[in-house]
């Protein structure tokens, strides 16, 4: 019965999710409190909400930080030397416009946001595109590319997200094994440019451009700001070494690590409280809206798993599977993550079916890390 319950939540939010019926956080924490009542577990459902939202508060926290440590970084400036040398650079050669492309989009989607890397590439690059007669598909390729690699791997990125705080794991233990595998990623995203670039160069051949003729629109995306820090960028980028080789060394948990350097950054760039007060409320609405998911993530999983809907359903799925075929779970959750993830939203995916797939494979012995990072 148990499992016919999760099976019937699972669906229900699903079908919510896809249908645009509610928004995640409303069917998060709507559905599993249902649920759970029809089940009979109306008396401790408090408790459970209790438990999830402590597992998840650290990535909650972590989110809340990063978002806002990268968007002090991008207000201060600390990208625009590199965005400015980039576009300077490429000239009218496609090759090297596409690879310029690929270069700042992975720079700028550390930041872990998806519209912020969409806005400041293109406005960047997308003129360029046009006064050459580049196809603008390469550009929109190659943006989605590094965006997939930098924001979808890491802990505060969006897929990342969702399975670091739907499976309660530590983000750090998560993220640095898949270092390499991001630093692969980001290298065939150079890779594809340059193939893409090399196309269209053959198609349209290379156009020399005036050497001043380029100023213009890098200094309208580059143009002073109330918020520009240039000559600390050196100090800002000292800081972003820094955090990010502590996070690496496991100094600390990686959400004090970036709440201590959010602060740093907070203090050394804009020492002014009003315009503290005005940055903080800049990047606000992003990371809210994803620390609130994050906690109706835990939510979801609290009832979840308190009422064991998710060890029936686990158990389920293991009762069908040779045993034979254990060691396999991995690589089974990261070929089947691509279609699913493509068919089913990423919040129905990683909130809805990653649970019951790290349950079952831990009967197997494989570690829910194991299983969220082959879900990304």
């Amino acid at each position: 019965m148990l499992a016919l319950l999760g099976l019937a939540m699972v669906v229900v939010f699903t079908y919510l999710i896809m249908s645009k019926r509610l928004s995640p956080i409303v069917a998060l924490t709507v559905v599993p409190i249902v649920f759970a009542i029809i089940g009979g577990f109306g008396g401790t459902t408090g408790k459970m909400i209790l438990d999830g939202l402590k597992v998840v508060a650290p990535s909650a926290a972590l989110l809340l930080f990063a978002i806002l440590f990268f968007g002090l970084m991008i207000d201060s400036g600390l990208f625009d030397p590199l965005i400015r040398k980039i576009l300077k650079k490429v000239n009218g050669d496609p090759v090297k416009i596409a690879i310029g492309t690929a270069l700042l989009s992975l720079t700028v989607a550390l930041d872990g946001d998806g519209t912020t890397t969409y806005m400041i590439t293109c406005a960047a690059m997308l003129p360029l595109y046009k006064r050459i007669g580049m196809n603008p598909m390469v550009l929109a390729t190659v943006a989605m590319l590094a965006l997939g690699i930098m924001s979808g791997m890491s802990p505060w990125g969006g897929p990342a997200t969702r399975a670091i705080a739907v499976l309660g794991i530590d983000a750090s233990e998560y993220f640095i094994p898949l270092l390499p595998t991001m630093a692969g990623g980001a290298a065939w995203v150079v890779f594809t440019a340059y193939l893409l670039g090399r196309a269209e160069r053959k198609r349209i051949g290379s156009v020399h451009l005036q050497s001043g003729g380029g100023e213009c629109y890098i200094e309208a995306i580059l143009g002073d700001t109330p918020y520009k820090r240039p000559k600390l960028v050196w100090v800002n980028l000292l800081l972003v070494i820094g955090v990010m080789v502590a996070l690496v060394m496991g100094l600390a948990h990686s959400a004090v690590l970036f709440l201590i350097g959010f602060v740093l950054a907070l203090m050394i760039n804009y020492p002014q409280l009003d315009i503290q007060k005005e940055r903080i409320l800049a990047h606000s609405g992003n990371a809210m809206t994803v620390v609130l998911l994050v906690f109706a993530a835990g939510v979801f999983a609290g009832i979840f798993s308190g009422t064991k809907m998710v060890d029936a359903l686990a158990q389920s799925l293991v009762d069908m599977i040779p045993p034979s075929w254990g060691h396999l779970f991995p690589l089974v959750v990261a070929v089947t993550s691509m279609p699913l993830t493509f068919v089913l939203s990423n919040d129905a995916y990683y909130f809805g079916v990653v649970p019951i797939l790290a349950i079952a494979a831990a009967a197997y012995g494989i570690s829910p890390v194991e299983i969220a990072r082959a879900s990304i």
